[in-house]
């Protein structure tokens, strides 16, 4: 297999279920919010749209599931609502294998960049804790930072521009179909590692240029170059 990080710079690296095996939290927080709202709906579709802005998420189920909207101050109660519910259910889990994956690319001497949908700050907050060293300070885009979220490339060209570079000497690592749309629509060479349900063709669809079974996968093949 090629070098991919052959002539490469930077990282841009998602949050939940790319470092965090998070997303099952998130899915059972919203499954319960909507449950209580009386909103029909997958909670597995969460894993599909995730790396939008919560509260985009949140109006976007209501879309699907009533044909229109709810107002921006109504979305973002909700969210709360189900930020609050995923305190109570989770707890952050580094991904198997992301530890492997993060000092791979540091050896590399590639910048990393979080880009994530979520504004959760105790998610945010344990990001150094948990992969000390690996995040230098002011290297993230969160949902407070941009104006359009996935799959939007607003997120990944602010990854670009903290990091000073082209999209051709970054590449983006992602875990959902939204994230690899968002990463190819700001021309920059995207991985998709399959850590949830979501199936292999979903990634293809979307045009991820390398796509990898497992964390641990894409881990062993960064040790390996």
């Amino acid at each position: 297999m090629d070098d991919i990080l052959k002539g490469k710079k930077a990282a841009l690296i998602d949050m939940d279920g790319v470092i965090y095996d998070s997303m099952k939290y998130h899915a059972e927080a919203f499954r319960r919010l909507f449950e209580e709202e009386g909103v029909p709906g997958n909670p597995e579709d969460v894993y599909l749209y995730e790396g939008m802005r919560g509260a985009d998420l949140v109006n976007m189920m209501y879309m699907r599931a009533y044909g229109h909207g709810i107002s921006k101050e109504r979305a973002l109660e909700l969210y709360e609502l189900k930020s609050k519910y995923f305190y109570e259910i989770g707890r952050n889990e580094p991904m198997a294998g992301a530890d492997r994956m993060l000092d791979a690319l540091k050896k590399r001497d590639l910048r990393r960049v979080l880009v994530t949908g979520s504004a959760q700050a105790k998610l945010l907050e344990g990001v150094n804790r948990d992969y000390p060293g690996i995040f230098l300070p002011g290297d993230r885009v969160t949902a407070l930072d941009v104006t359009n979220g996935k799959p939007d490339p607003e997120p990944y060209l602010k990854g670009l521009a903290i990091a000073g570079i082209q999209p051709q000497e970054a590449i983006v690592i992602e875990n959902a179909p939204l994230g690899v749309r968002a990463g190819k629509a700001a021309g920059i060479f995207t991985v998709a590692v399959t850590t949830g349900p979501v199936p292999h063709e979903a990634f293809e669809k979307e045009g991820a240029d390398i796509i990898f079974p497992s964390m641990p996968a894409f881990a062993d093949y960064l040790e390996s170059l």
